[in-house]
């Protein structure tokens, strides 16, 4: 048997970027030193063994090393091994290894040439990756176009411009020759876009939603909302995370595999919603009606967060939520505080009453069986909570507060993820001007929202909300309670072969693994997909918790992007 081995061992004394690539760049052209040195070798020699094996700083970027291997890919499939270590360490050992056909030997490889032809993957993955890296600032002005565009699905005023991000979103579709439909209804439009049949391929279904939240308090904003800035490595506007910017990756990846290789190796079916943010309540509908069209092995959505800058995450559970809108009227019309005062029930103080009366002091909600159907968490979901690099006080002051406070006997992780929540968020009543007026509002109005666990149901919630609300009422107080939304929590399964790809793709395109949390948001759609379509959901999430989702100077790292 004919070996030929080469062997490159670096352990830099210096851990310099440079010095680094420069190293790695010369032993990969090694190859591209002497004239026919690849055919040479091919025919003298019949099994080849290549390793490269460098030892860095683990959160060093070798940017040059694509490069400087390509010379060897004409001849070698690539495979990359990054061995991992903890956090607490300064190396992590890197072997790169060139492999086609590998067979154990001792404790290396024997790697059997391919033929002369480049292999398939090898070149679809630097093809894709120079196309993006070409397309990066038609990509980012793309993003920007979507942005500029003030699709706010709660205000009827911003009807024409919903319709116009729909438009978008379709024409996007259409220039890769998917087929589109924009479906109207009694809302705003759903886009649909399927990708030519590949016949004997998986099926994926993409969700995301292209209408955005109201930008106030408008003042605080640095810039304009609907017009895109970019600004240290971000760019800021509405929508920019939630969900413009993570929907969009999902179309600029298709379109760089049908601009490099024709086709998709996989078929995608895309929804992306105009009514995320107000209940999808047309889009219900939709799935109802149309479970084989949308018939699809798995679902993809990417409206959710890394666990940190730099940790990738793979988000297994989300709370659910349950919205409501409260409305007291007293007196037939608002009335001298001094003439009045004393005798009835203000509606203003009335709400305030009411609603204290809903937690206590250690953030306990007082709602009779609201705690009935908490699913409590695993003690190895706690010890993974527990295990996870996260800093409290850096994380307060972040938030601008000088400390935390939530429901007693549970981590700062435990109440963001996995603890039911009641939280107001909007209060009004009585004289909003300038200056004094006194009187005693004819009427006060709240809006809050309960966040639920797996297992807790909306309507179950609503009810028994309804009867403590009816107790709290005091006399000559009308009470109205709007059920707006709402949505039960769910955890995704870990062991699905899906789960599985995901979390090998992020660890090669952030170089490193992904870590498994879960989500204190809502994403409705996630338990449709499960109830109609029969299907789980990866949540694959770009976005950072810092990133301003639903307050002024919303942002998406462009890098992420």
């Amino acid at each position: 048997m004919n070996l030929l081995t080469f062997q490159f061992r670096m352990f830099p004394s210096c851990c310099q970027q440079n010095d680094l690539s420069g190293m790695i760049y010369l032993a990969g052209h090694l190859f591209s030193l002497f004239p026919g040195i690849t055919e040479q070798l091919l025919q003298h020699a019949n099994y080849i063994f290549i390793s490269v094996i460098v030892v860095v700083p683990e959160y060093h970027i070798i940017s040059g090393l694509p490069a400087g291997l390509a010379p060897m890919s004409r001849f070698a499939t690539l495979r990359c091994n990054g061995i991992s270590v903890r956090d607490d360490r300064s190396f992590t050992l890197i072997h790169l290894m060139f492999l086609h056909l590998a067979l154990p030997y001792g404790n290396h490889y024997i790697v059997r040439p391919p033929s002369l032809e480049r292999d398939s993957r090898m070149h679809s993955m630097t093809e894709l990756d120079d196309y993006l890296r070409e397309s990066r600032e038609r990509f980012e002005a793309d993003l920007c176009e979507l942005l500029r565009i003030s699709s706010i699905s709660a205000d009827t005023q911003y009807r024409d411009d919903v319709l116009l991000a729909a438009k978008w979103v379709a024409n996007q579709f259409r220039s890769l020759g998917f087929e589109t439909e924009t479906i109207e209804g009694s809302g705003h439009p759903i886009v649909y876009a399927e990708s030519p049949q590949v016949e004997n391929a998986p099926t994926v279904l993409i969700y995301g939603h292209y209408d955005v939240q109201p930008p106030d308090p408008l003042e605080e904003w640095v810039t304009p909302p609907f017009e895109p800035t970019q600004r240290d490595g971000n760019i800021y506007a509405r929508g920019a995370t939630d969900d413009k910017g993570q929907m969009l990756t999902h179309v600029k990846s298709a379109q760089a595999w049908v601009q490099t290789e024709g086709s998709l190796p996989l078929n995608l079916k895309y929804v992306i919603e105009g009514e995320e943010e107000i209940g999808s309540i047309s889009l219900q509908k939709f799935l109802a009606e149309n479970p084989q069209k949308l018939a699809s092995d798995v679902a993809v959505v990417s409206d959710t967060c890394q666990f940190a800058r730099g940790k990738p995450a793979i988000t297994y559970g989300l709370r659910g939520i349950a919205y409501f809108e409260l409305r007291l009227t007293g007196p037939q019309q608002d009335l001298h505080s001094g003439t009045f005062g004393g005798c009835l029930t203000n509606p203003a103080n009335a709400m305030c009453m009411m609603l204290s009366g809903l937690m206590d002091e250690d953030g306990k909600i007082l709602i009779p069986g609201f705690y009935e159907d908490v699913i409590p968490l695993s003690d190895s979901e706690r010890e993974q909570f527990d295990g996870l690099p996260f800093d409290e006080a850096a994380f307060a002051e972040r938030l601008g507060i000088d400390r935390l406070h939530g429901e007693r006997g549970f981590s700062t992780l435990e109440h963001r993820w996995a603890r039911p929540t009641f939280d107001i968020n909007g209060l009004w009543s009585g004289y909003q001007g300038e200056g004094a007026k006194t009187v005693i509002p004819a009427r006060a109005t709240a809006k809050f929202s309960f966040r639920l666990v797996p297992d807790q149901d909306p309507q179950k919630i609503g009810a028994a909300l309804e009867a403590r609300l009816t107790e709290l009422c005091p006399p000559g107080i009308r009470l109205e309670l709007v059920d707006l939304h709402g949505a039960p929590g769910i955890v995704v399964p870990l062991d699905s072969p899906y789960v599985a790809a995901a979390a090998k793709a992020i660890e090669c395109g952030f170089g490193r693994p992904p870590v498994f949390i879960r989500e204190g948001g809502s994403i409705p759609i996630v338990t449709t997909f499960r109830e109609t379509l029969g299907i789980d959901t990866l949540l694959l999430g770009w976005g950072l918790d810092d990133d301003n989702t639903h307050g002024p100077n919303e942002k998406f790292s462009l890098t992420d992007f």
